[in-house]
């Protein structure tokens, strides 16, 4: 293979240029994309999980590099609103995971075992894992040089700007940009792609072809005509509402998902803005409902901020490497950002390819080893998105509860939730499906102790006055360990 052709531009194209420049920069591989000016960036994930930190690292860039050009801000958390009110859970944290968690967290395992066996504990994430701390006092995960231990974070940014800041790092390294419109596929006799044809005549041939065109996946679906399976059978949102308010002051470290009538809004601190949104199901609610409903949420009701509003396609394409070509980013599939998967996906994508390809080339092996991975964290992601709904108390809209009562679940999360009820440790269901990659069993006992997914109180409790000491040895224990560790950080303020 020498030349790779990545058609469309955006995050999703310009990180896969980026990663393959990186790991072929000593191969006689030459890496072009084309792009057209006339197709705008969605922009609706404005978010990272941590895997966004090693891929700077990989490639030698420091956030006091990226972070400012890219008006961007640290995130170790996200919070959850609304989504389990008749546990008595308004709300509850979800935070990235840290070294310092190896000193609570088997607290956090042990209190949500006692709970499932129906004893009166505390199973609050926030109070055992020290990023939901760090969230709760708007400190950002840098610490002083003498802290012991790695914080994990990822980030929010503008994705318009880290679109073009990536764009720009490419073409230093080598990538060649061409701007054009493509508007034809040429197909070799075998069936595998030859070139691209733009509106101006131009040809652009490659022996691999990226298809990073989003959701039209020109290449991928509309030319090699490989099916997309949607996942609307278990997730109801299609749509999705966006609009920038103020900038926050201080600054979260945290992103907000707020339940609502009929889906989520989310809140996403940057430097610039305040990026906020509606994800929604468009069976339940109308265009103008949800930009009605959002607006008010946000006080923007009598203001002439401009709104897009969005379709999506919630699934994964059947293979996402066939014949010769890739899809990466919303060509191969997309779920909706509850958590903020999507870059995630775009980055474990490109490098499980280069991995795969640089040990078997072309092969069927490693082709049919590709797509089934990729597929798997397509599924365990799905999973755990479901599990929000699933798990929900609401009962103020036929939206909610549709959420909850869906006419099918995947054997995957069947196992998972069987697994808990039984009392058992989630760990060994993850690890046989392999979804351990994506989300861990710590994010799963976040979820389920976060929505209050406990039986009833045992009539058999010890003396309340036991159950109390205990709960106050622990959470005084561990939250004078985080209290001595917040003072190696501070507050979020501009790089």
């Amino acid at each position: 293979m020498h030349n790779i052709l990545i058609v469309g531009g955006g995050t999703a194209g310009w990180m896969t240029a980026l990663l393959m420049a990186h790991s072929w920069r000593n191969k006689p591989v030459k890496i072009a994309l084309v792009e057209s000016s006339d197709i705008g960036i969605i922009g609706v994930g404005e978010g990272s999980t941590p895997s966004m930190k090693r891929f700077f690292a990989t490639l030698g860039i420091t956030d006091n590099e990226w972070m400012p050009a890219c008006e961007a801000t640290y995130k170790v958390n996200i919070r959850f609103d609304g989504w389990s009110p008749a546990t008595g859970v308004n709300s509850y944290c979800h935070p990235f995971i840290s070294q310092l968690d190896r000193h609570s967290e088997a607290a956090f395992i042990e209190n949500c075992l006692k709970r499932r066996q129906g004893l009166a504990v505390v199973t609050a994430p926030e109070q055992f894992l020290f990023n939901g701390y760090l969230a709760e006092r708007y400190l950002q995960p840098l610490a002083s040089d003498n802290f012991p231990f790695r914080i994990e974070y990822g980030y929010h940014f503008d994705s318009i700007l880290l679109g073009r800041y990536l764009r720009d790092h490419a073409i230093s390294l080598g990538v060649t940009h061409h701007t054009a419109t493509i508007k034809q596929v040429e197909q070799a006799v075998n069936g595998d792609i030859r070139a691209v044809i733009a509106d101006d005549g131009r040809s652009f041939a490659a022996d691999l072809f990226v298809d990073c065109s989003g959701f039209n996946s020109l290449l991928l679906q509309q030319t090699l005509q490989v099916p997309f399976e949607s996942f609307n059978t278990h997730l109801l949102n299609d749509a999705a509402i966006a609009l920038p308010s103020a900038a926050l002051a201080p600054l979260p470290t945290q992103t907000q998902a707020t339940a609502m009538q009929a889906g989520w809004a989310w809140q996403i601190p940057l430097r610039h803005r305040t990026g906020n949104g509606y994800v929604y199901s468009s069976a339940f609610l109308s265009k103008d409902q949800a930009e009605t409903e959002l607006r008010a949420a946000l006080g923007l009701l009598d203001t002439d901020v401009n709104v897009r509003h969005l379709n999506m396609q919630v699934g994964q394409v059947r293979q996402h490497w066939f014949r010769n070509c890739v899809a990466v980013g919303l060509s191969q599939g997309f779920i909706e950002p509850l958590e903020a998967t999507a870059l995630h996906l775009v980055q474990t994508a490109v490098e499980t390819f280069i991995e795969d390809y640089d040990a078997g080339q072309w092969s069927a092996q490693f082709q049919s080893r590709f797509n089934a991975s990729i597929r798997q964290r397509f599924e365990a992601t799905r999973d755990y998105i479901l599990a929000h709904y699933v798990f929900n108390t609401r009962n103020d809209s036929d939206y909610w509860l549709a959420a909850r009562q869906r006419p099918e679940l995947p054997d995957t999360f069947e196992a998972i939730q069987q697994a808990w009820f039984a009392v058992r440790d989630l760990t060994p269901v993850l690890q046989k499906q392999n979804r351990e990659t994506m989300f861990g069993p710590l994010s799963w006992y976040c979820l389920f102790a976060g929505y209050g997914v406990f039986p009833p109180l045992s009539p058999n409790q010890p003396p309340a006055a036991f159950l109390q000491q205990q709960d106050a040895w622990l959470t005084h224990g561990i939250g004078s360990l985080f209290a001595g560790c917040v003072k190696n950080f501070s507050r979020a303020n501009s790089l």
